[in-house]
């Protein structure tokens, strides 16, 4: 039996958890930041083990896969451990802080070819955004012409909410494009098959001072209301709150992309539009189950997902009869169904769905195009 180590108890680990028991992939261990909250976060979740450190982890002889959902800072150094000592890894996004960590991950992961070593964009996952990138390829849209969208949540409304994402030390110069924008582009780019060439951004921090708690940090989406109350430390900001981006993708497409963590009401709201020369694709992630294809000449329609009308991998990696609606644990499932079926298989496939390192490495360069256009304020290609 395939066993895994989690690391990372946060918000994100226990989703990791839940998913791996959902496809029969035994757990059996977690890593917090402290031996206690291993121990804690390993009996509230039910696991064997409550590691003491990363190395008790990965000197568990049984432990064959893990996973990664700590702060962005430990990727680089966690990874090339759980490399060498020949673990696969499913990392959270980013992968690394910067894309010279990334391109050292990518060619780390080349030197052990039976590893499976992926990265965590599970929205691919969703039925109908398979079901869309299904429709792309077929030729279905027609000629894509352009593309938009955003990503806006709340969670950081209030100067006095505070995470160790807003850090730039900890999670990187970006923060709202570095969390949840890459989640956009690694979805769009995955169903459009385009590749971003250049960009144009405008980076915005709306609070350049936040109020930190006395536990120095509150768990992603969590005490909305109650952060308000505990902040007592002022702390200077200098990751993003909002940002905007337009895109130019090969070829001459178009694009554009806003995100915020600071929409009053928009809890985890993703949503792209693709307009093609035949008809046109629209979803959001707060209403997972529905696709809008519009339409010029005739009525537009909503596709309900329906495994029995979905086609190829998109109703593969549908569980539930129409009706049954499947949303944001059963994307990490499905996900984990195709990375754990290539470790049975003892290696990678060749294109796989799941994202790869070289995804990863992708999205840091898009990064780093991003934020070098709202610092120089002009179109900057991207150096992949």
């Amino acid at each position: 039996m395939i066993k895994v180590g989690v690391v990372g108890t946060g918000f994100i680990g226990p989703v990791h958890v839940e998913a791996l028991r959902r496809i029969g992939v035994k757990v059996k261990g977690v890593l917090g930041s402290s031996p206690e909250k291993s121990r804690q976060a390993a009996q509230n979740i039910g696991l064997e083990r409550g590691y003491s450190s990363y190395a008790e982890m990965l000197s568990d002889p049984e432990v064959a896969v893990v996973h990664l959902t700590s702060p962005n800072r430990f990727h680089r150094e966690q990874v090339l451990q759980a490399l060498e000592a020949g673990k696969h890894v499913v990392c959270e996004k980013p992968l690394g802080m910067n894309t010279q960590e990334t391109k050292e991950l990518v060619a780390a992961a080349q030197q052990y070819p039976e590893l499976v070593t992926a990265v965590n964009y599970n929205l691919r996952f969703y039925p109908l955004c398979l079901q869309a990138r299904e429709m792309v390829r077929r030729g279905e849209i027609g000629e894509v012409f352009h593309v938009k969208g955003s990503y806006v949540q709340d969670w950081l409304l209030y100067p006095t909410d505070f995470n160790w994402r807003v850090l730039a030390e900890d999670g990187g110069e970006l923060r709202a494009i570095g969390d949840i924008g890459t989640h956009w582009l690694d979805l769009v780019t995955f169903i459009t098959g385009l590749e971003v060439e250049e960009v144009m951004a405008d980076l915005y921090t709306v609070h350049p001072i936040r109020q930190r708690p006395p536990a120095g940090s509150v768990e992603t989406f969590s005490g909305k209301k109650g952060s308000r109350e505990a902040a007592t430390e002022p702390v200077k900001i200098t990751t993003e709150d909002y940002a905007s981006v337009l895109l130019r993708f090969a070829g001459g497409k178009r694009g554009v992309l806003t995100v915020s963590q600071v929409t009053a009401g928009r809890k985890n709201r993703i949503e792209w539009e693709i307009a093609g020369s035949e008809r046109a694709l629209a979803w959001n992630g707060e209403r997972p189950n529905e696709l809008w294809i519009g339409e010029r000449n005739a009525a537009n329609r909503t596709l309900i997902r329906d495994p029995s009308l979905l086609e190829g991998e998109a109703a593969h990696y549908t569980s539930y009869p129409g009706g049954h609606n499947e949303g944001f644990p059963d994307t990490f499932k499905q996900l984990y169904r195709a990375v754990y079926a290539d470790i049975k298989a003892g290696k990678p496939s060749k294109n796989p769905l799941y994202a790869t390192f070289e995804d990863g490495h992708k999205e840091l360069a898009l990064c780093e195009a991003i934020l070098e256009s709202s610092k120089k304020g002009k179109w900057i290609k991207v150096r992949y």
